[in-house]
């Protein structure tokens, strides 16, 4: 992976949110590639109970400042970064007073789903390739990690499919297991269509379940790996019926010469 420029976003990563698969991964995989001499940036939002102070956040103003368009409303993006400790590896948090200040990650103190969950997902995947068109970095792989991110790969296909930084750049996305039964709102595939994303794009989506969410991902992603041991039926269906290159799942002790094996020989070549 020498010189290879990967992008990693994600809904989660350790150390700043709890250890859980999504989190471990998104950490693991691009120490991964930074061990082995490749160019990465993580992204992840930055949750209202992610410590700044311990973390050591900092606002980047040369790439905050700009606004979003979500369903018709400006909403400002801000950026702050932070080092992992003894990594070298820099990590991005995308930031909004109204989508992140709050003091949890996706649901509220009774375990409710929060509604505008849709909102938080379309801002994010806009705010991580608004930056990244900032910082002029154009990836070879995008390696997206939690249903949080699974909006990305539609916006990169189809709203940004003429931005020619990501000409190039190849996507993948980790299918992990269901994380929330109930639906995000159901107003997302309108808020989507505002965007002028095409219906036959997201028609799944006017059922805006988690798995519904990951099969959009899915049809728009150019590779994809399992990442967890047990993934919903229909997801695995989704994946054979893909044709596209699938990793099967893969423990965190043993995952790195697949993952590597899998950029190189099936996302890359």
């Amino acid at each position: 992976m020498k010189d290879k420029r990967i992008l990693y976003v994600s809904s989660e990563v350790v150390p700043y949110l709890p250890e859980t698969e999504i989190s471990s991964m998104s950490f693991e995989t691009p120490r991964m590639v930074n061990q082995q001499g490749g160019q990465i940036r993580i992204f992840m939002p930055r949750y209202g109970n992610i410590n700044e102070r311990r973390h050591q956040l900092h606002e980047v103003i040369r790439l905050s400042g700009i606004n979003l368009v979500i369903n018709d409303l400006d909403m400002p993006l801000i950026i702050k970064v932070a080092s992992i400790p003894k990594e070298r590896i820099q990590v991005y948090f995308i930031d909004n007073d109204e989508y992140f200040k709050r003091k949890a990650t996706f649901t509220d103190e009774n375990g409710n789903l929060f509604e505008d969950n849709d909102e938080r997902a379309i801002f994010f995947a806009k705010g991580v390739i608004e930056t990244v068109k900032k910082l002029n970095w154009s990836p070879d792989i995008i390696h997206v990690h939690g249903w949080l991110a699974s909006l990305l790969p539609l916006y990169l296909k189809q709203f940004y499919k003429d931005e020619p930084l990501f000409n190039q750049s190849k996507i993948v996305t980790s299918v992990y297991s269901q994380s929330f039964d109930e639906t995000l709102n159901k107003d997302l595939i309108n808020k989507i269509k505002f965007d002028g994303i095409e219906e036959d794009q997201i028609k799944v989506l006017e059922n805006p379940s988690y798995s519904n969410l990951m099969k959009v991902a899915i049809d728009q992603s150019d590779a994809l790996i399992v990442g967890s041991e047990d993934i919903p039926e229909d997801l695995t269906k989704h994946l054979k019926d893909s044709k596209k290159p699938v990793l099967d799942y893969q423990p965190k002790d043993e995952f790195s010469e697949a993952y590597t094996n899998f950029y190189n020989n099936d996302v890359l070549s």
